[in-house]
């Protein structure tokens, strides 16, 4: 996707008109002054989430420099974690096919550097591979909670993993989690898809919090009502997943 097929004043962004960020991204092209890079953020990822359709006509060009700039891989790879949102730029992002591969390359050899950041640049590499829910609700396992039903008996069950424990219960909004049950994590050989991936990439880049927390997370929880066990990270996705992000983040 070239420049020369982009009719800039016509791509929205925050203030109405995408105007200035052609000028932004010579700028930056040309000496990656803070400012512009400042202002390039607040054009294309406002607040480090919000999306618009500038945000993915600016990709291409984006990740054309990332592999030199720290700077323009971070901006890319949040404008990907906003590819869930409603942003009225599904034409732009389809074209950006190409650029969306390449840029899951750059993550991907960005983790294995082990950057401080790691987990910001996970949840980037999972935008990039189309896990968007993934990317937005993965935490560091020091303070994580999950809320949804038992498959079974549909009662509402907190499942938390964290310093502090790692169980299913029934959350009381006075008492507390009652009639907790320990999870039961799933062993490394019985993942597959998503969970396979996120576990394997994890295991590589020696990040040994996040191996620990994902094999929980895609283990199993006993219903403390009615005692049936569940995948915890399939019923979170069916809950909480937008239909067309279910099959590829449950896989």
């Amino acid at each position: 996707m070239n420049d020369h097929v982009i009719d800039w004043a016509r791509v929205l962004d925050p203030r109405g008109t995408a105007g200035r960020v052609p000028a932004l991204l010579e700028q930056v092209e040309r000496d990656g002054g803070a400012e512009a890079w400042e202002e390039l953020w607040y054009e294309l990822c406002l607040e480090g989430e919000t999306v618009v359709p500038a945000s993915f006509a600016a990709l291409p060009r984006l990740v054309a420099l990332a592999p030199d700039n720290p700077e323009a891989l971070n901006l890319a790879g949040s404008i990907m974690r906003g590819a869930i949102q409603h942003h009225g730029a599904d034409d732009l992002l389809l074209k950006c096919a190409d650029v969306v591969a390449q840029l899951r390359k750059l993550l991907d050899q960005r983790l294995k550097s082990r950057p401080a950041g790691y987990l910001n640049a996970f949840r980037h590499l999972l935008a990039a591979d189309g896990q968007y829910h993934w990317s937005a609700v993965l935490g560091d396992f020091t303070d994580d909670f999950y809320h949804l039903c038992c498959p079974h008996c549909e009662v509402e069950v907190t499942v938390a993993i964290g310093d502090y424990g790692r169980y299913s219960a029934i959350r009381d909004w006075n008492a507390g989690d009652m009639e907790r049950r320990d999870l039961k994590p799933a062993s490394p050989e019985d993942l597959a898809g998503t969970g396979r991936w996120m576990h394997d990439t994890a295991v590589r880049d020696g990040q040994d919090w996040l191996v620990n927390g994902l094999t929980y997370l895609f283990g199993r929880a006993e219903c403390p009502r009615c005692a049936s066990t569940f995948v915890i990270a399939a019923e979170y996705a069916a809950a909480n997943l937008p239909p067309l992000c279910s099959r590829a983040a449950m896989g």
